[in-house]
């Protein structure tokens, strides 16, 4: 097998630093990694893959020295300016930031639910938004085996979601400190507003759940709506999710369907107390659902709870098996 080249960009970020992490487990077939960050960061140390690694700033000539993939994890701003560059130098970009989603020559990737679209990029392939895609884990099985009309999420998103500011908000609120990321304090409360309001009334999360489930599942006229809530949790995202199916279903046979899935483990015994929790999602790889129910309000319709780690599913383990994926489309070339 080939030895690549592969660069990190944003290393010293919170996503960042879990790409790290994830790429000791998962040890690709990498020649070399090179660590970049702003200007700010570089000269600063990481230990990474047993060595200690310098962080490098990133510039218009960083990718003249020949990268197979770029991990990027910086910003729309920076992924704007850059992923071109690096993809006009032969480098696939694999970038985590909401830059790339929505264009149309990009595809937007979830590898359990749509790995044959990694082959269509033109260098750049975007990582969904994270309540997106876990969202879509549990999705997909039921698409593909009763189809579905219509999707209502209500998700209740940890603070790390909002980068280390919102994480420092809710360890600060709780010791009674203003908050500096949140409009208002997270400890103790619920944040109805996850980015800006737009001029429908939605957040701009709201509407990239929307549009990002249109584009991945393949159904531009799929009806989503969706209401996103900030919760005093630090990590891993929980979301209702309430489907419409185009078909009955019998519920146990849905219940296997959702447990034969790739990357979803059913916790599902109520009687028992045992539903998934963002506690023990932390630090997991896989997409975790309970609460499966039948809809009585509705014909065909289904609810459930998933719930994942925003960080590591939601962002870095997420883009690192994107890259995983391509390096064997391109092994099996």
């Amino acid at each position: 097998m080939k030895k690549y080249k592969i660069a990190v960009v944003g290393a010293t970020g919170m996503v960042g630093r879990t790409f790290l992490k994830v790429l000791e487990e998962r040890q690709l077939p990498a020649e070399s990694y090179t660590l970049f960050a702003s200007a700010r960061s570089a000269g600063s140390k990481i230990n990474f893959m047993g060595s200690e690694y310098t962080i490098r700033e990133l510039t218009e000539t960083s990718f003249d020295e020949g990268f197979d993939i770029a991990l990027f994890s910086a910003g729309g701003s920076i992924s704007e300016k850059f992923a071109p560059i690096a993809a006009s130098k032969g480098c696939v970009v694999i970038d985590n930031s909401s830059q790339w989603r929505m264009d149309p020559t990009v595809p937007l990737v979830v590898p359990e639910v749509n790995p044959e679209d990694i082959k269509k990029h033109h260098g750049i392939i975007a990582n969904p938004n994270c309540s997106t895609i876990q969202a879509m884990v549990a999705l997909r099985p039921l698409q593909q085996k009763y189809g579905i009309k219509r999707i209502v999420y209500s998700t209740y998103q940890a603070v790390s979601g909002a980068g280390l500011g919102g994480y420092q908000d809710l360890e600060n609120g709780i010791k009674g400190e203003a908050p500096k990321k949140f409009n208002h304090p997270i400890f103790n409360n619920c944040l109805p507003q996850i980015d800006v309001f737009l001029p429908n009334g939605y957040t701009k999360e709201e509407m990239k759940m929307v549009n990002e489930t249109r584009k991945i599942l393949g159904d531009d006229t799929m009806r989503v709506t969706a209401t996103t809530v900030r919760v005093p949790v630090f990590m891993s995202h929980s979301e209702s999710i309430n489907v419409e199916l185009e078909k009955d279903f019998d519920l146990d046979e849905l219940k296997a369907t959702l447990a034969a899935a790739p990357g979803l483990i059913v916790l599902d015994d109520p009687e028992n107390a045992v539903y998934p929790m963002p506690i023990d999602a932390s630090d997991k790889d896989e997409v975790f659902v309970g609460r499966i129910r039948r809809d009585e309000s509705v014909e065909n319709g289904i609810n459930m709870w998933v719930v994942a780690d925003n960080i590591r599913k939601g962002a870095a383990t997420n883009t690192i098996q994107i890259a995983q994926k391509l390096i064997e489309i391109w092994e099996n070339q």
